[in-house]
């Protein structure tokens, strides 16, 4: 019953604008290619199979099945037949609604417009605000240069295959986080909606934190920076401003211009009591973050066409600023005291478990697996991009940003201690924001042409959020639209505003008075752990449940090469051992939050745990709906629930073929 298709002229019989009928297939515009359907119902072949079956050879053979056809691909009373792809595969034309959501997907997908914007967006998405605050604190404070060994081992062994494989994965199914599941490990499903959850969590205190740098950018556009005195309406008699001309002691009671401008005018936290009173909401901030968002939603409501050419300023023009900012602060009196301080190794915290932790979750949050944000880019990359050499440029590129960041922050701390006649570990106890909107803000107040080096610097800022920000929200976007295409897939634009809409006004209880304690909370609790648990599984799911072998294959179909040995073992055993020490070692040792002189009490960890909870919750969720709704015996199910119930699209010139 197996005939072979050893020329294209078959393919040619079609009606000008009408569907192909004479081989079986059901083409919507027969010029652009020849899509063979795979039936969700039918069984599929096993893993080991499936091997096998995406194999391309020259010439083609397949089994007819005669399955009649209704709505879509109706061909009045005639059969369906398919042929398939290299070794025998049955293959049959889906009917009804779930044929007219599998042919929907297999619409010609929007691809970048050059290879460049999704460089761009890649690095644009990895280098955040933690690589400027973040980076050298973690450094400084586990070793100094001996904390670029750690560093170094976990980003080889557990960050970059991490990184690597969700670029693979996202290119080859050309799926959003949600229904990427279905061709992988059906069961686990509900990783995808958890993945959606983090990223609304994060883009609810995220984008506050660029209303705190907009609102210093526009603080910026006087002759003298109003965080340089103390005469204003909101200092207090604490305010002591060191850099001033008049001989001025630095007491214990001291408090720098810089921090009551960012405390009591900005947060205004003096107006709150902590968690339990919040306060009212700052007007101020709240204009801020609707433009913001307003921005956002401009850049991205069209899709990667557009955000992809955003990310040409937003991903390059940190750069720009920071090679002036390293260049002015070098010049610094006293930058080398902070340099030496960044740098100089301490060998016996090597020996301690908690800096290789850090260790591992500073390049795990760096590159960011685990927000469905690789997987969303990569899913508009060409099918033979070679995304190998993508994780290794983007990877590299990150570090090394990190790494020339902490010289940007430390020659300023350096300059700073020296000015302070102190010592340069008693400038950089700030951590976080704070070292951006206290330490670092005051030291280029008190640098020669202040206002512009403040207005790159926070224009810098902004631009590093922004991007991430584009990244975060298209991770939703794409996996929504792809999950629900006959609802989303012409209504981009209703979606993304609804989007931006819900992502305001959930960020609305961290534009209180007390939000920045908001801010705090939700990064600790609603991201770290999630992500963590939602990756290892994630890496689970791929290297046992789909296959390592298999997996391989279909990185060899796309690049043309079989990823080696040491790929192989990071990704079945190292990276999720990786994963799950550092999720252990944070839950064992939960943190004690603290900001400025608010101890937060013991209640306000549970809820940052539950608030973590409500994310990863939907993966068991999804596991027992899916078993129960699944028939057949346990067995079956359970079989059944880890089997890839949907075909691959694979490009084979001319011809677009579906491997099981």
């Amino acid at each position: 019953e197996t005939e072979p298709l050893t020329s294209k002229k078959d393919v040619s019989d079609c009606n000008e604008g009408g569907d192909c009928k004479e081989n079986g297939l059901v083409v919507r515009n027969p010029k652009s290619a020849l899509r063979l359907v795979e039936d969700g119902n039918k069984v599929h072949p096993s893993q080991g199979d499936k091997g096998e079956a995406a194999q391309i050879s020259n010439g083609y053979s397949g089994v007819q099945s005669s399955v009649p056809c209704n709505g879509i691909g109706e061909m009045e009373d005639a059969p369906c037949t398919a042929p398939a792809a290299a070794t025998t595969t049955t293959t049959s034309t889906t009917c009804g609604a779930e044929g007219q959501q599998q042919l929907m997907e297999l619409e010609d997908r929007e691809t970048w417009s050059k290879k460049i914007d999704f460089l761009l967006s890649v690095i644009g998405y990895a280098v955040d605000l933690g690589n400027v605050w973040r980076f050298p604190y973690i450094c400084y404070q586990n070793g100094g240069g001996a904390f670029l060994i750690p560093y170094t081992i976990m980003a080889i062994f557990g960050g970059i295959p991490l990184f690597y494989m969700e670029l693979a994965l996202g290119q080859y199914h050309r799926n959003g986080c949600i229904s990427i599941w279905r061709k992988i490990c059906p069961i686990f499903k509900g990783i995808g909606f958890a993945i959606c959850i983090i990223d609304l969590y994060v883009a609810s205190y995220y984008n506050t934190i660029m209303a705190w740098a907009f609102y210093y950018l526009v603080s910026s556009f006087t002759a003298e920076l109003p965080w340089t005195s103390c005469t204003n309406a909101w200092n207090t008699g604490n305010c002591t401003n060191y850099f001033s001309k008049d001989n001025i002691s630095w007491s214990l009671h001291s408090i720098s211009p810089a921090e009551e401008f960012y405390t009591r005018q900005v947060l205004q936290v003096h107006r709150s009591n902590g968690l339990d009173d919040l306060g009212g909401i700052s007007w101020q901030l709240t204009l801020c973050l609707l433009l913001i968002f307003t921005i956002v939603y401009f850049s991205i409501w069209k899709g990667v066409k557009t955000s992809g050419k955003v990310v040409w300023v937003t991903a390059t023009f940190p750069y720009i600023i920071l090679f002036i900012l390293l260049v002015r602060g070098a010049t610094l009196p006293g930058a080398w005291r902070g340099v030496l301080y960044y740098l100089k190794p301490d060998w016996q915290k090597l020996l301690a478990t908690e800096v290789w932790v850090d260790a591992a979750a500073q390049i795990f949050f760096s590159l960011g697996p685990g927000f469905g944000v690789l997987l969303a880019y990569a899913s508009y990359n060409r099918f033979h991009n070679n995304c190998y050499q993508d994780a290794l440029v983007t990877s590299t590129v990150n570090c090394v940003t990190s790494f020339v960041s902490g010289f940007v922050i430390f020659t300023v701390l350096g300059y700073m201690a020296e000015m302070r006649n102190e010592d340069v570990s008693e400038v950089a106890k700030d951590t976080g924001p704070s070292l951006l909107f206290i330490t670092y803000a005051e030291a280029i107040a008190n640098m020669p042409a202040s206002t512009f080096f403040a207005i790159i610097f926070f224009l810098m800022l902004l631009t590093l959020g922004l991007d991430s920000t584009f990244a975060g929200l298209e991770g939703v976007i794409t996996g929504v639209l792809d999950e629900f295409p006959h609802v989303w897939s012409k209504r981009r634009e209703l979606f993304v505003l609804g989007l931006t809409i819900v992502c305001f006004l959930g960020s609305l209880a961290t534009l209180t008075f007390g939000g920045a304690y908001v801010v705090k909370l939700f990064e600790e609790y609603a991201t770290g752990p999630a992500v963590l648990t939602v990756v290892f599984l994630e890496a689970v799911a791929v290297a046992w449940f789909y296959g390592i072998t298999q997996f391989c294959n279909d990185v060899k179909e796309m690049l043309g090469f079989t990823p080696g040995w040491y790929w192989r073992v990071c990704w079945v055993a190292i990276s999720p051992i990786f994963l799950l020490f550092i999720t252990c070692s944070f839950l064992s040792n939960p943190p004690e939050l603290r900001l400025f002189d608010y101890n937060y009490p013991y209640w306000t960890t549970v809820v940052g745990y539950c608030i973590g909870t409500s994310s990863i919750i939907f993966i068991p969720i999804y596991m027992v709906y899916r078993l129960v709704t699944t028939p057949g015996t346990l067995k079956e199910r359970v079989l059944k629930s880890i089997t890839p119930e949907t075909a691959t699209e694979i490009p084979f010139g001319d011809i677009r073929m579906n491997a099981v």
